[in-house]
């Protein structure tokens, strides 16, 4: 069977109250739990960025679910660093925590005031953070001298078993690339169900592990409240991976996306009022090959969302 989780935006949300909204989640029958590594939201309109690893430790300690998150290793975080906390939260809460790593976005990574650069020094330093992460994982005083630096570090504390490393990925080249490491894929809903191209371009790759699924969708009693939910909470994502990965500040996100209308959005976030259609579609993902669906509510009905997927979605899932 597959698993169903449910996604915390700290981009929309201030942390406080999206871990109460966890909380909820488990108890309308959600399985699982994910964020995102975010320094800033897309917009204003969002309006919030709590830092994930802090919200995590709570998130772990007052559930009981499985929990992951995806980050980027090499520009804001060293991945000694990286290393460090993924081991820490392995370690207090055995078994319940992932990691997914990619290779970033300028609207986070900029913060530090180096220089961005471009996709594939970024590709090739994801790789040599993986290799220093898996390294310490391993127990090994790691010296590392390219693209990332690292001297003589040690982890002091370890869990007795690693949390696994997945790879993210929204082209099917980068599962490719990603296939060579990861104990796992995850990607996001595309135009035209692209996201099965994705998942099999990294098993063809020879990718193993679980394939995880972020679905953006966007629910509400009435077809045009969803639509206007899409529209407004979530155009700037949509803009395309070599604007995504490029803008450094939430503003000039809000100055493309200016020209984009709903129907540019939908898309790329499953819409609907029917929560039929919404069960049909996420039964077609796992029947795609997607083990985990984590499922992200874009619009602020946040507890509509749960009491209605609770009741009426997942009960009726494979």
């Amino acid at each position: 069977m597959a698993t169903y989780g449910f996604h915390a935006s700290h981009e929309q949300f201030p942390p406080g109250e999206l871990l109460t909204l966890l909380q909820a989640a488990e108890a309308a029958g959600f399985e699982a739990g994910m964020c995102s590594d975010h320094f800033a939201p897309w917009s204003s309109r969002q309006g919030h960025s709590g830092y994930a690893w802090t919200w995590l430790g709570s998130a772990l300690a007052t559930t009981s679910l499985p929990m992951g998150v995806v980050t980027s290793p090499g520009h804001r975080y060293h991945p000694a660093i990286l290393a460090q906390a993924a081991a820490t939260c392995a370690e207090m809460f055995p078994g319940r925590f992932w990691l997914a790593l990619g290779t970033g976005q300028a609207l986070n990574e900029h913060v530090t005031g180096d220089a961005w650069p471009v996709k594939q020094v970024r590709d090739e330093r994801l790789a040599e953070s993986v290799a220093v992460i898996r390294a310490l994982f391993a127990g090994e005083t790691v010296s590392h001298d390219g693209l990332v630096k690292v001297d003589r570090a040690t982890l002091w504390t370890l869990p007795e078993r690693q949390p696994p490393l997945y790879g993210a990925a929204v082209t099917p080249a980068t599962a490719g690339r990603v296939a060579r490491w990861a104990d796992g894929l995850i990607t996001i809903n595309q135009p035209g169900d692209a996201q099965r191209d994705v998942l099999a371009a990294y098993r063809e790759a020879g990718g193993q592990g679980p394939a995880v699924l972020q679905v953006h969708l966007s629910w509400a009693a009435d077809l045009a409240q969803a639509r206007q939910a899409a529209h407004d909470q979530w155009r700037e994502p949509v803009l395309g991976s070599d604007v995504d990965w490029e803008l450094a500040l939430p503003e000039y996100f809000e100055q493309v996306s200016r020209f984009i209308d709903v129907d540019q959005v939908t898309p790329f976030v499953f819409t609907s009022d029917q929560l039929a259609e919404h069960t049909e579609w996420l039964a077609a993902q796992v029947a795609a090959g997607f083990d985990q669906l984590m499922l992200h509510q874009v619009g602020a009905d946040q507890r509509g969302f749960l009491t209605a997927f609770g009741n009426e979605v997942l009960p009726q899932l494979p």
